[in-house]
């Protein structure tokens, strides 16, 4: 009987949907966590409301657990950030949030799709290392860690079509 109810209230599967503006509190709450400066709420409410963003959602039950948002220009996007809650990291949610972001980006019509990566984030170049991007430049200085220290970034790109 125990087991049974445990398996009403478990989580489930993960879902991966288009995010609203009602999320952009948790999603500000992922990100901040994730990056040293964090994106706030205001922030994803507006990116949240912008025809040219695409932010999708990720949600183990009733909880948001990760995120990924994209800026649309032409036929090219720019992937702006990607997230998974750090109790849920190591499990693949990130490779699959990816996977079916760029799908819908495909989806849109976009060919070409940037970002850039801090140098040193070697699960992040991992992750886009098995998604297909190449490097294609180097921003010297691009970011700033906590404790102040100047980080480069380098800059990849994978086509969709």
């Amino acid at each position: 009987m125990i087991a049974w109810l445990k398996g009403l209230f478990a989580p489930g599967h993960p879902a991966i949907e288009s995010a609203s503006p009602r999320d952009a509190h948790r999603l500000a709450q992922l990100h901040s966590a994730s990056f040293h400066r964090g994106w706030g709420e205001g922030e994803f409410e507006q990116m949240l409301t912008e025809r040219n963003t695409l932010v999708h959602r990720l949600r183990l039950g009733h909880r948001v657990i990760g995120f990924a948002v994209s800026r649309l220009a032409a036929d090219e996007a720019e992937l702006l950030s990607i997230a998974v809650d750090g109790k849920y990291r190591g499990r693949g949610l990130s490779r699959d949030l990816l996977s079916i972001h760029l799908g819908h980006l495909a989806g849109r019509g976009i060919r070409t799709v940037f970002l850039e990566v801090e140098e040193n984030n070697q699960p992040a170049r991992r992750l886009y290392q098995r998604a297909g991007f190449q490097q294609v430049g180097r921003r010297e200085r691009y970011y700033r860690d906590s404790s102040g220290q100047d980080l480069n970034a380098l800059v990849l790109r994978r086509d969709l079509s």
